[in-house]
């Protein structure tokens, strides 16, 4: 899949905005707001259930990584989740 298409159809599920659970929660960190080399994915089942959470790391940035974007892609429709959910703009990593 390519990068355009995966970035397109998880934007329009952010869009979305809440519809229950599951959930999945995006956050992307980097050392400037410019360049996100991590993204962190957390996945909540269920109302008040603890968070899992996974990191995906690029040496690019990883909002513009086409394998990274992809399976989130795989990841968000895997897990059958209702809900996705964007942090805005780029943590900054310390």
């Amino acid at each position: 899949m390519n990068l355009d298409k995966s970035t397109k159809r998880i934007a329009k599920r952010v869009k979305k905005g809440f519809q229950g659970y599951p959930q999945i929660s995006l956050a992307y960190f980097g050392e400037s707001a410019n360049c996100a080399t991590e993204v962190v994915v957390g996945y909540i089942s269920e109302e008040g259930a603890a968070a899992q959470e996974q990191k995906f790391s690029s040496k690019g940035d990883a909002r513009t990584d086409e394998t990274i974007q992809t399976t989130l892609l795989k990841v968000i429709e895997r897990a059958d989740a209702k809900t996705v959910l964007e942090v805005a703009g780029v943590s900054i990593i310390k």
